[in-house]
């Protein structure tokens, strides 16, 4: 099922063949810059197995990205809920991830954008957050051009406390009913 389609994407349901390049994806160091390290191909199986339960259980998640162009994979833009400890958690979360090959086409700033809207009206949500480690200058710029605004910064609790990573960001939307 598509969810949302803008000018130049397609955010669907995920399909089997979207395995082996969002493996490959998760395994590339420069995609994984600012996390705390690549996946394996079976963390990778693992984390596409969250991702299709989330959508069972809340009817949203973080849906597949193809390109209008070529129908080719490009990564995944959408919605998780965040539940680990922290002042603003639990809290539904706004995320990308796109390969190396996507970079620098706006299909980060395209996709979440549309997906909020979405999220706000049709899937009711009146609060979306969205966060990532204070480096990632990239994230953070997409987080301001679909208006979202700084909140605070915070030590993730999953990170590793002496890590650059372990400083992040929080950024928040709302929309008024």
């Amino acid at each position: 099922m598509i969810y949302i389609e803008t000018p130049r994407l397609r955010l669907r349901d995920w399909r089997e063949a979207d395995l082996g390049p969002f493996i490959r994806m998760n395994e590339d160091e420069k995609v994984m810059e600012y996390f705390p390290k690549t996946l394996s191909e079976e963390e990778t199986i693992a984390f596409y197995e969250v991702i299709t339960n989330e959508f069972k259980d809340l009817g949203y998640g973080l849906y597949a990205v193809e390109t209008k162009e070529n129908n080719a994979f490009i990564g995944f833009i959408g919605f998780h809920q965040a539940t680990f400890e922290a002042d603003f958690t639990p809290c539904v979360e706004i995320g990308w991830r796109l390969t190396k090959e996507a970079w620098g086409k706006g299909y980060a700033t395209e996709g979440a954008d549309a997906c909020l809207q979405y999220g706000f009206d049709k899937l009711g949500f009146t609060d979306v957050y969205s966060f990532t480690a204070e480096i990632n200058k990239g994230s953070k710029n997409v987080m301001k051009k679909i208006g979202m605004r700084f909140i605070q910064t915070f030590e993730h609790p999953r990170v590793e406390k002496n890590s650059r990573l372990s400083k992040h960001v929080l950024f928040h939307v709302n929309h008024i009913k």
